[in-house]
């Protein structure tokens, strides 16, 4: 087993950044419905149990390098110390909220530097757009037009790019259901940083109450052998 330093982690309220599951949420074009199934009730057998199902990148999930890669890992192949680090929190709720196809630029990052400092090593750099306070109106999250595209805000290649190979940050995260913004229909953004197997983390919740820095990020995921994501349960611990 791999020895790694001593770490101590030092908090003093824990943030949900997941949104609760159910069949009425939000999801990418495509996808397949959420369902639940009562397989024993309580009158009947003397407990309650569901089955359920779900698109493997519905609701609050990740997207693993198998994604888009024949020889990238799948969720069960991600370290788990990958799945606890600090979080560098961009506020882009004002830029966002008068463009939907906003995208995050290598400038915003600098001017969030200016402010809060570099960004360091290993850090899981998380964009706030606002976007989920839409979660409850699935056509406005997804945002699709008339003419079928998606009008959502996310990561400029640029801004990521800047972030992996300048700041070696441990991967994205975002409150839409892609780091890419809706009109990079090729999801550059994606395939770049999960071609670096770092971690892509989307449709997270409750952004607005962490701190620029500071935070630490847990990442709990279903070790789903073979899949391409999962849906995750993300908490914050905030000093």
């Amino acid at each position: 087993m791999a020895n790694y330093p001593e770490k101590t982690i030092s908090y003093r309220r824990v943030v949900d950044l997941s949104h609760p599951v159910s069949p009425d949420i939000p999801l990418w074009p495509g996808d397949p419905a959420i369902d639940f199934q009562t397989v024993s009730g309580l009158r009947d057998k003397g407990y309650f149990l569901r089955r359920f199902s779900m698109g493997e990148h519905s609701g609050t999930h990740l997207a693993a390098p198998s994604t888009y890669y024949d020889d990238g890992i799948d969720p069960d192949g991600i370290p788990a110390e990958s799945l606890v680090a600090p979080a560098a929190v961009i506020d882009a709720r004002a830029p966002a909220s008068l463009d939907p196809d906003y995208t995050l630029s290598a400038g915003d990052i600098a001017d969030w530097e200016r402010t809060n400092g570099p960004i360091d090593p290993n850090t899981l750099v998380l964009l706030n757009t606002g976007w989920a306070r839409f979660w409850d109106l699935p056509a406005r999250f997804i945002n699709i037009a008339n003419d079928g595209a998606m009008h959502t805000p996310g990561f400029s290649l640029e801004a990521a790019r800047f972030l992996l190979e300048w700041r070696q940050v441990a991967g994205l995260g975002i409150d839409t259901h892609g780091i890419d913004a809706g009109s990079d229909t090729g999801l550059s953004v994606s395939r770049l940083v999960l071609a670096r197997s770092a971690l892509v983390l989307e449709c997270l919740n409750n952004l607005d109450q962490l701190p620029p820095a500071g935070a630490t990020v847990v990442v709990g995921r279903l070790r789903l052998v073979g899949g391409s994501g999962s849906p995750a349960a993300v908490l914050a611990l905030v000093p």
